[in-house]
């Protein structure tokens, strides 16, 4: 197992750890949150967790799930989610968040609006300075409405692509049946409340991959030596 692997390997322990019985936990997507639910269902089968049921945020995790036997229960049909455990692609000092390089944030962050907590799980790769600066903010649009919203995020001295997909002919679809488009603003992302409301407020967009005020603790996996660890950065400001 290759450094980065073993470190996401340590953080998704880390993370189920926090999980108790009779918690309604959200599954994020991505690798680190596929390891997350691997270990969960380990310890579900085994015993050791009881009454733990899982909300996915994504068609990736509900397969997951449903391989491993979690037991699942629909976004829709929940009040209240004790506990969300997602994965991210950049974590700013402020725990603001990109999220969406596997194009599922909008059931994503429909996730996190409804849990109590929301942990993030990365390896320390994932931390910047400045968010955007290297990855790209990730706006789901609809596809009549892609060049229109294209040109509207041009204007705010930013550049996009429609996001192509690797296997197939054609651009990425999301879980909702609409396209992804790629930004990069000049100077990175300063602001992340306030471009987070003016991308949404353009016509066309459903959400963007901006998580603003949401993230409750990030378990960061590091490499020290020949060491695995796991640092836990907690919010010090409640949402």
């Amino acid at each position: 197992m290759d450094l980065q692997n073993q470190m996401k390997e340590a953080v998704a322990k880390a993370a189920v750890r926090e999980i108790k019985d009779d918690m309604i936990v959200g599954l994020g997507s991505g690798s680190t949150a596929a390891l997350m639910i691997k270990n969960l269902a380990s310890l579900i089968q085994a015993g050791n967790l009881k009454n733990v049921r899982g909300v996915p945020t994504s068609f990736q995790s509900e397969v997951l799930a449903s391989e491993y036997g979690i037991p699942l229960i629909d976004l829709a049909s929940v009040s209240e989610i004790d506990l969300a455990i997602d994965g991210a692609d950049e974590v700013d000092p402020n725990f603001q968040l990109i999220k969406g390089g596997g194009a599922c944030h909008v059931r994503e962050k429909l996730v996190a609006y409804k849990a109590t907590k929301l942990f993030i799980v990365v390896d320390e790769t994932k931390l910047v300075d400045n968010l955007n600066k290297v990855f790209p903010l990730p706006v789901e649009v609809l596809p009549s409405a892609w060049k229109q919203v294209k040109e509207s995020i041009e204007s705010m001295n930013a550049s996009s692509i429609l996001r192509m997909a690797k296997k197939k002919a054609g651009p990425v679809v999301t879980d909702q049946g609409n396209l992804i488009l790629d930004v990069l603003f000049k100077e990175g992302i300063k602001n992340p409340k306030s471009v987070e409301s003016s991308i949404n407020n353009i016509p066309g967009v459903l959400e963007n991959g901006l998580f603003i005020d949401l993230t409750d603790k990030v378990l960061v996996g590091k490499i020290e030596g020949q060491l695995t660890k796991v640092i836990s950065l907690e919010k010090k400001v409640n949402r």
